[in-house]
């Protein structure tokens, strides 16, 4: 009888050890497992002093961009001839531009626009790409090998270079501004999950998944996925950064959204033109850009540094 019950006591913690693989975890309390790891994780995002100035200017942006019909003094395309390239006053806090708009409100009118196409932009690529990167790492193979290949042709061209081929052959405007940004930003992300998923296939949770009888569908997205967030995180902040830059540049080059619409870039491109005449015009709109991108990589450096491991 001692025997037995022995036995069996083995048996419900081999049922229970099986369980805790197929669900990644190991043995210890899980609840207990997840409060650390937030604590841990807050704990080295409040250290770096950098990160939360940047992300208390990025908040504020967001905040006026979505509210900017009541925080733009002036409608931002009122065209005032007679008052052109005026410097910052009482009436007009940042100047106005060559056709006499508001250079503030514009700018804010700008930020929905940068921000949206940054974000769309980087969107479109965490979808595509790590669509890519968990098929090519899971199966492997014939699947691994022709999107793999398909990547490197990718690679091929510089970022900047196939964004404006693309928009040069669709033509300028915000929805192929978008997809220009997606197909930029697929391959570095695709590359980055398909290492993360080689990696983690090899680990006990994944084997025991596979010997209890999971489907393909909910050892990728159950198991997999979960476990290649970080990177995707921390590639998701420096991303918006990265597509935002790319965005401002293809407006300067007059490829991004169309006049009269307010974008960063746009605005850059137009003030390059009146530099002396109103160096303001070009001012404004490059600090934008300037803190807004500097904003965005100090936070995911944060992030990688909170998440990644090997950095704690």
């Amino acid at each position: 009888m001692g025997e037995q019950r022995l036995t069996a006591e083995h048996a419900s913690q081999q049922q229970e050890r099986l369980r805790g693989l197929e669900a990644g975890t190991s043995l210890e309390p899980l609840a207990s497992g997840r409060v650390s790891r937030r604590r841990r994780f807050w704990r080295e995002v409040r250290r770096n002093w950098f990160a939360l100035v940047g992300a208390i200017y990025l908040v504020i942006v967001t905040l006026a961009a979505v509210a900017a019909p009541i925080v733009a003094t002036h409608p931002p395309n009122e065209q005032r001839l007679l008052g052109r390239l005026e410097r910052p006053s009482r009436e007009h806090w940042l100047g106005t531009d060559e056709l006499g708009r508001d250079e503030f409100s514009r700018l804010v009118y700008g930020a929905r626009i940068s921000l949206f196409i940054g974000l769309i932009g980087t969107a479109g690529a965490l979808c595509l790409g790590t669509l890519i990167g968990l098929a090519s790492g899971f199966f492997g193979g014939w699947t691994d090998i022709l999107l793999m290949r398909l990547i490197d042709i990718m690679y091929a061209f510089p970022g900047i270079l196939l964004a404006i081929l693309i928009v040069a052959v669709m033509g300028p405007g915000l929805s192929n501004l978008i997809i220009a940004l997606t197909i930029w930003g697929t391959p570095t992300l695709s590359r980055i999950v398909r290492s993360s998923v080689l990696s983690l296939k090899a680990q006990e949770y994944v084997e025991a998944a596979h010997a209890m009888g999971a489907s393909r569908s909910r050892i990728i997205f159950r198991h997999l996925l979960p476990n290649c967030m970080a990177p995707i995180i921390v590639y998701a902040t420096l991303g918006v950064a990265g597509a935002l830059l790319t965005a401002a540049g293809l407006g300067f080059l007059g490829l991004g959204v169309q006049p009269p619409t307010a974008e960063w870039g746009a605005m850059l491109s137009v003030g390059r033109g009146y530099l002396r005449e109103g160096p303001h015009l070009m001012i404004f709109p490059g600090l934008m850009i300037f803190l807004t991108v500097i904003s965005l990589n100090l936070i995911g450096d944060a992030l990688r540094d909170a998440l990644d491991p090997y950095l704690r």
